[in-house]
């Protein structure tokens, strides 16, 4: 087996047509590329086709964890590399996986990104490290909050050639799905132990802190004040994000006050 054929990007995919042949056009080295798709009805399924190592399988989305280890089942080789459809792999980003992939007993390897808005780069984001290439024998998704995380029982490695974030689907989107991670970020922070939550989760689960502080740590800490208005674009966005899983906190103490009482 080669190493580039070790190797298979799978990506979860949900009306991405202003993202995915971006995404495709960077993965035409891989022999194979699985999409789980839920059932997009705009032109994604189309998209797909275009090209010719892609694999497209429809199933009706339930969660996030579930959907990425049905497609973790569907990958055929021993290597996965997990993608957002808006993700585009920087420069030498495949030589790099070909190489690390090659004798290594790491189980899996994390990435860093560059966040984009309107196709042009952040100088900095508050977007994590994310686990985006592990073993399929060894590695599996675990569900935690809005979110899920990637178990890996062994070690890990580090990138370094980074991945470009670069979302361009509408900004109604974006609210719509930021709503739903909001309720299941809300429901997470709530049913954990304070003492069992990191000191960032305490904060938003304040609910009044969250929204300023990540606003002021994204504009002035993080630097994205000297981004002009894409780095004001990003700064909003994220407070509003917390806004939101500040009004599910609130919401869900006021129900669980009149319960109460009642």
């Amino acid at each position: 087996m080669t190493a580039v054929s070790s190797i298979t990007p799978l990506i979860l995919t949900y009306n991405e047509e202003p993202n995915l042949r971006r995404c495709l056009e960077r993965l035409r080295w891989a022999g194979e590329v699985v999409i789980i798709d839920s059932g997009s009805t705009d032109a994604t399924a189309q998209i797909a086709a275009e090209f010719s190592n892609v694999r497209l399988l429809v199933r009706p989305f339930d969660d996030h964890t579930s959907q990425w280890n049905y497609g973790v089942d569907a990958v055929q080789s021993l290597w996965v590399l997990s993608l957002d459809a808006d993700y585009v792999l920087g420069a030498g980003f495949e030589d790099e996986i070909i190489r690390s992939t090659e004798s290594t007993t790491h189980d899996a390897f994390f990435a860093s990104f560059r966040y984009l808005i309107g196709g042009r780069p952040l100088r900095a984001c508050l977007y994590p490290p994310r686990a985006v290439l592990f073993r399929k024998d060894h590695c599996r998704y675990r569900k935690d909050g809005h979110t899920q995380l990637l178990h890996v029982p062994g070690a890990s490695g580090t990138l370094v050639s980074k991945i470009d974030h670069d979302d361009r689907k509408p900004l109604s989107r974006w609210f719509a799905s930021q709503d739903k991670y909001a309720a299941l970020e809300a429901d997470k922070l709530l049913s954990l132990p304070p003492d069992e939550l990191h000191l960032q989760d305490r904060i938003r689960r304040a609910i009044l802190p969250g929204p300023w502080l990540v606003f002021i740590y994204t504009l002035l800490v993080r630097g994205t004040l000297l981004d002009g208005w894409r780095g004001w674009f990003y700064a909003f966005q994220r407070m509003v994000a917390e806004i939101m899983l500040s009004l599910r906190l609130l919401e869900r103490r006021i129900l669980s006050s009149d319960k109460a009482s009642s």
